[in-house]
């Protein structure tokens, strides 16, 4: 049994593991996970269950482990996080441990190496859900949501900025514009003033976001939406001890140049008491200087103009430090000393004929001061997710949304149980309708109504002032002091009259509701100014939420927190498995159906596996046709079940259906690529052939031609040579007889020269004999 793994004992309420060796003396012995050694008597070697294999190893989807305990989870979590292995797939859920470090396995080379690969490929991975969810919404032209769920400080948000860089990166590929950068850029933005630093987590989110990310047909983003829900507004004027105000203060402070701070008149953070209520300015994890140029530089992309910018930090500056800086207050407000004075420290109303003034105490004073300073930062804030979306929305105002698919993140609040729970936790956990009337009114009906609910926890005794609530992650005990007052929401109307008279226009803008006469509706009194309370805004909000959420195919984040102190702590891990309900998912999937689809969606998928030898479906119904491809595809008929409408099939079969598709289609690709590039090869030899005959017909023209020609010159020439031939011949007969003519005529000249000349010869001759007959 030496170097066997067993289950052993342990007081954080599981078993862990155990190796048994043995000393060189002989003696044996249990080390457990946590380092520990422990005695192991012969007798008790009996008693010790065996480890399965897959959780000595560890496995990458949790469905598959032998040992289907809370003990095998847990080790198989902690196991792989100690390796560096931080994903761990449920089935199609994956679970993420926060490693509170920064790994090399979220760049451009891990973007490339999971597109366009199956869920299951490749080892868990973040960047896997997110190319699942861009998958699912091309094929099925469907949209999309992941929901990402944890406790505070599991990395939620992270897990949602890193799908949000995969989806751009993917996008950024085939697109030329901007928008990808923009909705990138709003991050830093929405963090720096809805996030603060809480006793477990240096970055929680103070609010919750759904961001929905709109697509083309083509698949590349067009633009976004982000809602905001519930921002925890009390923190601006109380933080608990070791906690920080929101960011955005501490930045700006941080960052800020000299000449900027004189400007505005500010000064160091810990002089301002709402930012050191906390006891805490510095954060080790957060560089506030850094941060700051990186919100400027986010604003800058985002078009917020610098006059904006500088407007909301005189605004942000004045909230703060007005109960110390009053002439300072009333001059970034833009009202005169005097009336932010009355509005302060005095309180109109109507009795039945007049108007009547009463002074504020001092705690009135400082209540009414510091609903004024929540509702400017809430309104604020608003304001701000509004002048993101209508720089990353705008394009689509232009088109229907239906025209769109869409990819939606929902990082919604995370899990926080603390000694005392506030109406705002209260609102993150579970919401209903909360009574007009005092708090211990409100607390009594609540124990009245809701006494038999076994998820009710009423108060202990009629004199206590809290009650329980049995959440999914255990009890949680609220206090129910300032319940309806916080739920109200409440601004006298003396400040809603005195920011009618402000100049500050973006005072104004974020106040409009109030100041709308349409809206403002004042009690007789003239105390309050009544709108909305908060339960039933956030009830509103969180309704359509759900429709949203209803409407797509959704993709799920469990994110787990390994320790309060960054270190790994099974305690915990374990608390967050079963708050989870993590055992119950998996057995729920393992023994369950949960891949559901409609017969006609999933034939239309997997029409390609089915044989028309065995079910032709022009002749049988859907249903059967779904049937057949089940029985020839998937072996053992428990493994998938046939309903009235849809057909079940077990988690890891929609998989398996997806590689046999892609093997199919592959080969029937072959199949049609071989003929069309015969198809193609054919057309090119006929169109080749075709040319090569009207080519060769056109030469044999052309040669005849050619040939035609030079014989003709040929001819032509020797036509020539025979007409000179004749013409010399016929020259030169005339030529002879010209000469035998000038040679006859020659000779006959000659001949009468001759004759006369003998004439005259004889002639002389005679007249000499003449002469000399005369003479004698």
């Amino acid at each position: 049994m030496e170097g066997e793994w067993v289950w052993v004992d342990s007081d954080i309420g599981v078993p862990i593991g155990a190796r048994v060796t043995v000393t060189p003396s002989g003696q044996r012995l249990l080390v457990d996970d946590e380092g520990k050694q422990r005695s192991l008597a012969q007798e008790q070697e009996a008693s010790l269950r065996i480890m399965h294999p897959t959780s000595v190893e560890g496995v990458d989807d949790m469905i598959k482990l032998g040992d289907m305990t809370e003990a095998g989870l847990l080790r198989n979590l902690l196991l792989r996080h100690k390796r560096g292995l931080i994903y761990t797939y449920t089935g199609s859920v994956l679970v993420a441990v926060n490693p509170y470090q920064d790994f090399p396995f979220y760049s451009g080379d891990q973007v490339g190496l999971y597109h366009g690969r199956k869920l299951g490929e490749l080892p868990p991975h973040i960047f896997a859900i997110a190319e699942s969810c861009y998958c699912n919404m091309m094929r099925h032209l469907r949209n999309q949501c992941c929901i990402i769920s944890g406790e505070s400080g599991a990395g939620k948000t992270e897990t949602t900025k890193l799908i949000l860089q995969y989806l751009a990166a993917i996008s950024g590929e085939l697109s030329e514009q901007q928008i990808e950068q923009q909705i990138l850029e709003s991050n830093p933005i929405l963090e720096a003033f809805g996030n603060a630093k809480t006793i477990r987590n240096d970055n929680s989110s103070r609010f919750g976001k759904y961001l929905e990310i709109f697509f083309n047909k083509k698949g590349v983003i067009e633009g976004a939406r982000v809602e905001q829900y519930l921002l925890e507004k009390s923190r601006v004027c109380h933080q608990a001890l070791e906690e920080r105000n929101y960011h955005v203060f501490y930045c700006m402070l941080a960052g800020a140049t000299a000449e900027e701070k004189k400007t505005l008149n500010l000064g160091d953070a810990k002089e301002y008491k709402f930012l050191s209520k906390g006891g805490c300015i510095q954060c080790d994890s957060r560089d506030d200087a850094k941060d700051y140029q990186r919100i400027l530089s986010a604003m800058k992309i985002l078009t917020f103009s610098e006059l904006q910018s500088n407007t909301q930090n005189n605004l942000e500056t004045s909230d703060v430090s007005k109960s110390q800086h009053f002439s300072m207050a009333a001059s970034l407000l833009e009202v005169k000393r005097s009336a932010l004075a009355k509005s302060l420290t005095e309180h109109s109303f109507m009795t039945n004929r007049e108007s009547v003034i009463k002074p504020l105490s001092a705690d009135q004073a400082s209540d009414c001061r510091d609903a004024f300073v929540k509702a400017i930062y809430n309104k604020l804030f608003i304001w701000i997710v509004e002048k993101i979306n209508n720089v990353i929305y705008k394009k689509l105002t232009k088109s229907p949304k239906s025209s769109f698919l869409s990819i939606g993140l929902l990082d919604i609040f995370g899990f926080e149980n603390f000694k005392t729970n506030s109406s705002a936790g209260f609102k993150v956990k579970v919401l209903f309708g909360v009574p007009q009337g005092s708090d211990a009114t409100m607390l009594n009906k609540m124990n009245q109504q809701h006494r038999r609910n076994k998820n009710y926890v009423s108060s202990r005794s009629e004199y206590d002032t809290d009650f329980g609530v049995r959440h999914y992650a255990g009890i949680v005990y609220y206090d129910s002091k300032g319940f309806l007052e916080k739920n109200r929401d409440a601004v006298s109307s003396d400040m809603i009259n005195m920011v009618k008279k402000t100049k500050n226009m973006l005072l104004q803008q974020i106040f409009e509701e109030e100041l709308s006469t349409n809206n403002v509706k004042i009690s007789n009194n003239k105390k309050i100014v009544m709108t909305p309370n908060n339960s039933l805004r956030f009830r509103q909000s969180l309704d359509s939420l759900m429709k949203a959420l209803s409407a797509c195919q959704p993709s799920f984040i469990r994110c787990f927190k390994p320790n309060n102190e960054k270190q790994s702590e099974a305690k915990l891990c374990m608390r967050q498995l079963r708050y989870s309900g993590m055992l119950d998912t998996i057995r729920i999937r393992k023994l369950g159906f949960p891949i559901r689809h409609t017969f006609e969606d999933f034939l239309k998928r997997y029409r390609v596996l089915l044989k028309t030898t065995v079910c032709d479906p022009k002749t049988e119904t859907a249903a059967a046709c779904c049937e057949a491809i089940c029985k020839t595809e998937i072996q053992g008929e428990d493994e998938w079940k046939i309903g009235r409408t849809k057909i079940f099939l077990r988690d890891a079969h929609d998989a398996i259906l997806e590689r046999l598709r892609e093997e199919k289609l592959s080969k029937i690709a072959l199949v049609i690529q071989r003929v069309m590039m015969g198809h193609k090869d054919r057309k090119s030899f006929l169109r080749k052939r075709r040319a090569a005959v009207v080519l060769q017909k056109n030469w044999r023209a052309y040669r005849q031609e050619k040939l035609r020609r030079k014989l003709q010159h040929g001819f032509d020439r020797l036509k020539s040579k025979i007409r000179s031939r004749k013409m010399q011949q016929k020259f030169e007969a005339t030529g002879l007889r010209r000469s035998i003519s000038r040679r006859e005529s020659h000779h006959s000249a000659a001949g009468l020269h001759e004759r006369n000349h003998g004439q005259k010869r004889n002639f002389k001759a005679e007249g000499q004999c003449e002469t000399l007959k005369y003479k004698t």
